[in-house]
């Protein structure tokens, strides 16, 4: 690979003998070790300053007690969903241990059935990496918009271990304007796109969020409303190590005033307030660690 440094070279083996020796332990020790490090080390930096911030700006009501619990849940599950990376092509379905479930499946069946379009979006709760195969599993190979890493042999690593999670059957775009013409054409092939919608952004407009205006994408939006598809509310719930529920709630409604502009805004804001509601259930299962709102 051309550029590569001796840095990154150094940085990629590190992280190759990390993902073995988690391989090495099972999917259950693996999360239990990435929780406990993390939940050790996290609370402890600077960026932890960032979600306390978040916790008082959007949960007022939360005392400081109350938010460093929070805060030490978020790095146990990032912890968690870290460690449980090269062990998403062997978790399957399953009705105890390692795996996931899905009590009621009728959502992903009739979308199978159907066919066509769709977008699923979630946020970064539970493990999100789960969303892709779990839906791969019911026939329904979802396509991601991701963020590459600096260092393009980790960032080929990862993307081999999410491929192989997805059965090797979901494109990844990414981010930018090239990523989302992919994407953008990829629904109109009659692809599934998934999106993760809770991410701090310069662009888009500014929508309710936990009562304050934060910056969110109109691309779910416009590209629903243009292919008028279903947009599937759908989230990873973590109940134990390495163990998930997975659900998905019914699509949202699309509307259709005629005003294109007024309907990007309603469909936008019926995400985010889908996402306020799940992570006001298990604030702790949310990545409170980037700046989603702009300083007061």
């Amino acid at each position: 690979m051309a550029g590569v440094t001796l840095l990154w070279r150094l940085e990629a083996a590190l992280v190759g003998a990390c993902l073995a020796l988690l391989r090495a332990l099972g999917p259950a020790r693996a999360s239990d070790l990435g929780g406990a490090l993390a939940r050790a080390i996290g609370p402890l930096l600077p960026v932890s300053r960032i979600a306390r911030r978040n916790l008082r700006l959007a949960m007022p009501e939360l005392d400081a007690a109350a938010r460093r619990r929070v805060v030490r849940g978020v790095w146990d599950n990032l912890g968690r969903t870290v460690a449980e990376l090269p062990h998403l092509p062997a978790l399957r379905r399953s009705a105890g241990g390692p795996g996931w479930e899905m009590p009621d499946a009728a959502i992903m069946r009739d979308l199978a059935a159907r066919g066509g379009p769709v977008i699923f979006f979630s946020g970064h709760i539970g493990n999100w990496e789960m969303l892709v195969p779990v839906a791969a599993a019911f026939g329904l190979p979802i396509a991601g918009v991701y963020r590459a890493a600096q260092n393009p042999l980790i960032d080929a690593m990862v993307g081999r271990l999410r491929a192989a999670a997805a059965s090797g059957g979901a494109p990844l775009f990414p981010k930018g304007a090239a990523g989302a013409r992919a994407a953008f054409q990829h629904l109109g092939r009659g692809g599934c796109l998934g999106l993760l919608m809770d991410q701090k952004l310069n662009e888009g407009i500014a929508v309710p969020f936990f009562g304050r205006p934060a910056m969110t994408s109109t691309a779910l939006a416009a590209m629903a409303l243009r292919f008028r598809c279903p947009v599937v509310p759908s989230r990873v719930q973590r109940t134990g190590p390495a163990r998930f529920r997975m659900i998905a709630e019914p699509p949202l409604p699309l509307p259709d005033t005629g005003d294109r502009e007024a309907d990007v805004a309603s469909l936008t804001r019926q995400v985010n307030e889908r996402l306020e509601r799940w992570i006001r259930a298990e604030p702790e299962s949310w990545l409170w660690l980037h700046r989603r709102w702009r300083e007061p």
